[in-house]
């Protein structure tokens, strides 16, 4: 299982800006989708966003327009671009990667998972 590492999180206001970062080990991100889950307390994992490894996106409805996920395959990087944060945003974000042809924005598709980072957002 490749081993995936978010960082960027942090506490911000409502309609501040994060980006999010997730290293992925050579090769990853060039040829797995890779995906963003989030996890409030309390709550199930949810979707995100997802970047598949021939480059078409899929967002779910509550961040579509305000988060972009984007993918760098020289630096094996996958971002997300979070902006006019919300406080229903909060939650811990969590990077994880699934073999092609998996559906993108269900939990069980994707095998690896990083240890996740901390976004909150205050009103």
């Amino acid at each position: 299982q490749a081993q995936l590492v978010e960082s960027g999180g942090g506490q911000v206001q409502t309609g501040d800006s994060l980006r999010l970062s997730c290293v992925a080990p050579p090769r990853t991100v060039m040829w797995y989708t890779m995906g963003w889950f989030r996890q409030a307390p309390g709550r199930e994992r949810e979707f995100v966003a997802a970047i598949s490894r021939s480059g078409p996106t899929a967002y779910s409805d509550s961040v579509k327009g305000r988060f972009t996920i984007s993918r760098d395959n020289a630096k094996n990087t996958v971002n997300l671009q979070m902006n006019v944060l919300k406080p229903e945003d909060t939650a811990v974000y969590y990077c994880a990667a699934a073999e092609p042809g998996n559906p993108a924005a269900v939990a069980s598709s994707y095998k690896s998972w990083g240890q996740g980072t901390q976004v909150t957002v205050s009103s």
